[in-house]
């Protein structure tokens, strides 16, 4: 019963971050929707949990920073040579 309860668990978190992944501007609606519903309940806790964060960078929840590129200082990268030995 509690392996059952444990899987039961996994598979759901798995179609939720499935979900997130894939389907953003539906997702971040979604639980917008949510946690707007929570909040007219007073339920303040779920409710912040549920709200989407904000994107930054480029808008498409790729990881990216949100400074721009040319913000960046440029890195070289030192070639080394390889010893054999």
């Amino acid at each position: 019963m509690v392996e059952t309860l444990i899987v039961a668990a996994l598979v759901l978190w798995s179609a939720l971050v499935v979900f997130k992944k894939f389907f953003p501007q539906t997702s971040n609606s979604f639980f917008s929707s949510l946690s707007t519903a929570c909040a007219n309940r007073d339920w303040t806790m779920l409710a912040k949990w549920l709200k989407p964060a904000m994107a930054s960078g480029c808008g498409g929840n790729c990881g990216c920073d949100a400074q721009d590129d040319a913000q960046k200082p440029a890195q070289k990268v030192e070639v080394q040579a390889v010893k054999w030995k």
